[in-house]
């Protein structure tokens, strides 16, 4: 068991214990080490977002090898701590076994497992449908128990509300604490009443998902703090907009025959070298050749 103050486990604990945070996604190593600069607490792996940067939907395509590939390149990036989507654990309970010491080992602060049936979908979709709430628990105690570090953060994302109702999801958040479950994660809720109750329901850290476009409201940080999320995620918003960029920017290319016009949203050349640490690397070489 690691009880080090480096565990990147306890460092997430410790950051929503002092004060709610926000948690942006990173769907790379570069823009963590933005994250970081920018004075943010912690980060986030989607799911969703590493689905679609290698052209695939969300619907649970992808093997834990490349989520925990992913994962490493952003942990070595940073010293944030990361918390990654994990989809249903990838199996039944002794998948998830697997799942958390494959996570842990690349330097992850902490995963969160919904109660999706396979094959999921998202969370802000039609036509999912759950496992039995006994199944999620046993995925839930699987996961604790597989843990080195006890810091190692245990999410327990429920999809109830828009699956049956919003008693259910309560519930079930209920059983999975119950479980072992050390914060939770309630899917889609459909407006700032239901938050501000699943909050007073649900006595424990609670992770709030202000993704764009889907079921929920995008709701204030702040409105969301003192309601009692502890953890407040855009998973999607930094990926959202650099896809948008992106194809304005290809639209000038193919139509104008240049990209003059987008220059000014670009990071320049001086901002990126500083950003990769260019300088150092540079340093570095010139003394190992004397």
């Amino acid at each position: 068991m690691n009880d080090s103050s480096s565990s990147p486990g306890r460092l997430l604990r410790l950051a929503w214990e002092k004060e709610a945070i926000a948690v942006p996604g990173v769907f790379d190593a570069l823009v963590a080490k933005m994250a970081e600069r920018l004075g943010f607490s912690a980060i986030y792996l989607s799911g969703a977002a590493l689905s679609a940067s290698t052209g695939v939907p969300d619907v649970g395509l992808l093997s834990i090898t490349e989520f925990v590939e992913r994962a490493r390149a952003i942990t070595q990036a940073t010293s944030l701590p990361l918390l990654c989507d994990a989809d249903t654990g990838f199996g039944e309970a002794l998948n998830v076994e697997r799942t958390v010491r494959l996570f842990e080992s690349a330097g992850v602060a902490g995963i969160h497992l919904e109660d999706q049936e396979m094959p999921k979908r998202c969370g802000h979709l039609s036509g999912k449908q759950l496992v039995e709430r006994d199944v999620m628990a046993s995925k839930i105690r699987a996961a604790v128990a597989a843990r080195k570090d006890a810091h190692f953060v245990i999410v327990a994302r429920t999809d109830a509300r828009s699956v049956t109702d919003f008693d259910d999801a309560v519930q079930r958040a209920q059983a999975y604490l119950a479980a072992g479950a050390d914060a939770i994660f309630p899917e889609a809720l459909e407006n700032k009443e239901e938050f501000a109750a699943f909050a007073r329901q649900v006595q424990a850290p609670l992770l709030a998902n202000m993704t764009e476009f889907g079921k929920s409201p995008n709701l204030d940080f702040e409105d969301l703090a003192r309601m009692g999320y502890r953890m407040v995620l855009y998973p999607l918003s930094a990926y959202r907009t650099a896809l948008k960029s992106a194809q304005l920017t290809l639209m000038d290319i193919k139509s104008r025959g240049h990209q003059r016009d987008r220059i000014p949203q670009m990071l320049t050349r001086a901002e990126l070298y500083d950003l990769l640490q260019y300088k150092d690397y540079e340093e570095r070489d010139r003394k190992y050749f004397g």
